[in-house]
């Protein structure tokens, strides 16, 4: 019997890359529509690359239970990273203006696509913490000028000259933009720019 190979796929590498870096820094595991999200593929295709890396004894997993996949060993760094520009700091709470920075920061590759632009910014205040962003950390966005309802977005808002980080959903032709946190209200814009959509989240080590 030919015994099976445990070196991974070049797309088995990136998602055991991006499952062993959503875990470090959430400190729990993606759920296949996360890493189908990511990469832009069906979450079948998903299931079977896991399926693929389990068989391989690279990522152990209970079944029946969600967010249960694990890394068995740390991946190198062939993928590396990427640096891109670090813009300032975004309130995930009240809109404050964004404070500009001539910084940049170091991100995995696997969590940016070459055919867009990135950048990053620092988050202030805890508006977000239900979906795992909290003060100090750094989320990754992806610049684009708009985003699904539900999704989270950098909003510019004309009216104050001012920039949030909240989820977006469009209702009776006004902006509702709700936090992740259950002790604040959603309010709604006339007018928002949607600047990027929130594609990762850096941990503050602090």
């Amino acid at each position: 019997m030919k015994q099976l190979s445990t070196k991974p796929s070049k797309r088995q590498a990136e998602i055991l890359d991006f499952i062993e870096l959503f875990q470090k820094t959430n400190k729990y595991s993606p759920s296949l529509a996360e890493i189908a999200e990511h990469f832009s593929i069906s979450i079948p295709t998903v299931h079977q690359h896991i399926s693929y890396l389990k068989e391989k004894g690279l990522l152990i997993g209970n079944k029946g239970a969600r967010r249960a996949i694990e890394a068995t060993q740390p991946q190198s760094d062939d993928f590396g990273v990427i640096s891109i520009p670090l813009l300032g700091t975004i309130a995930a709470g009240g809109p404050i203006a964004a404070i500009r920075t001539n910084e940049s920061i170091d991100v995995p590759s696997t969590m940016i696509k070459n055919s867009a632009d990135y950048y990053a910014l620092k988050v202030s205040g805890t508006s977000m913490i239900e979906e795992g962003i909290s003060d100090g950390d750094v989320v990754v966005v992806r610049d684009q000028p708009t985003v699904e309802d539900g999704e989270k977005a950098v909003a510019y808002l004309p009216e104050k000259d001012a920039v949030t980080l909240k989820k977006l959903y469009r209702e009776d032709g006004r902006i509702k933009l709700v936090p992740a946190n259950s002790f604040m209200k959603p309010f709604y814009e006339d007018n928002v720019e949607v600047q990027g959509k929130v594609v990762g989240v850096i941990r503050s080590e602090i």
